[in-house]
């Protein structure tokens, strides 16, 4: 089956998380670099459709994209 992953990609003071967006259960990937964590995620998610099955691509999440705003709130 092939699908089209979103990814979300956070940079911290030490490092990058990311993590695929509508996937039943937990994957994430971590590295010194954007493309580091990307990559692990990838990895990860691979072996989480090994382990689980391709089931855990198809869930009723209609995400299409996914934005990030910045506001302030007082």
């Amino acid at each position: 089956m092939k699908m089209n992953i979103k990814f979300i990609v956070e940079r911290y003071t030490n490092g990058f998380i990311a993590y695929p967006l509508g996937i039943q259960g937990i994957v994430a990937g971590q590295g010194n670099t954007y493309q580091e964590a990307l990559e692990d995620a990838k990895s990860a998610l691979k072996f989480h459709i090994e382990t689980f099955g391709e089931e855990v691509l198809t869930n009723d999440s209609s995400i299409i994209e996914a934005f990030i705003e910045d506001e302030v709130f007082a």
